[in-house]
């Protein structure tokens, strides 16, 4: 199971819903900060899940005249699914691959001013994801769990901010 389709299992795990109610939790949540999920991608995966037979549709009332939009619930298999998938993701190590790191491993090549260029647009970057995951974390009656998401999410960027003001510093002694 890829990681935006145990996403988008679990909330719908949480409760039944609908596309773009989903669009909304994961905006509201800020999960593309780690999640891979566009907009255009939903019905998508939703489709997926619902082939697999991990959601199916559920009976909502209809409001009037109003279209009524297609509400997805977990089944049984889905939900044994989904518990048994966050487990072990929440257990397992696995790596990451950040792109930096492949910057880095060629920085030879790139000139000193250029690069002191790319690591300030980074810190400024870093700045401003951070400031973005504070405002999203401010959500009031947010269960824990969305906020340790948040807060790790603090947290590694926080250790990016001062593993880079270190390496900068570095590079302004000359130890490039």
């Amino acid at each position: 199971m890829t990681p935006a389709e145990l996403t988008l299992l679990g909330l719908l795990v949480e409760r039944p819903r609908h596309g773009y109610e989903l669009e909304e939790v994961i905006t509201a949540r800020g999960m593309r900060e780690w999640t891979e999920i566009g907009f255009s991608s939903i019905y998508y995966l939703l489709g997926r899940l619902r082939d697999r037979g991990l959601i199916a549709e559920v009976d909502t009332p209809r409001a009037g005249r109003a279209r009524a939009r297609k509400v997805f619930g977990p089944t049984e298999e889905g939900r044994r699914v989904c518990a048994a998938e966050a487990e072990a993701a929440v257990a397992e190590l696995r790596p990451v691959f950040p792109p930096v790191l492949v910057g880095l491993a060629s920085q030879p090549v790139i000139p000193p001013e250029r690069l002191r260029a790319a690591l300030s647009e980074r810190a400024s970057a870093l700045e401003e994801r951070a400031d973005a995951v504070r405002r999203a974390a401010e959500q009031p009656g947010a269960p824990a769990f969305v906020r340790a998401i948040f807060d790790f999410s603090l947290h590694q960027l926080d250790a990016e901010r001062r593993w880079l003001a270190g390496y900068r510093s570095t590079l302004d002694e000359g130890d490039a």
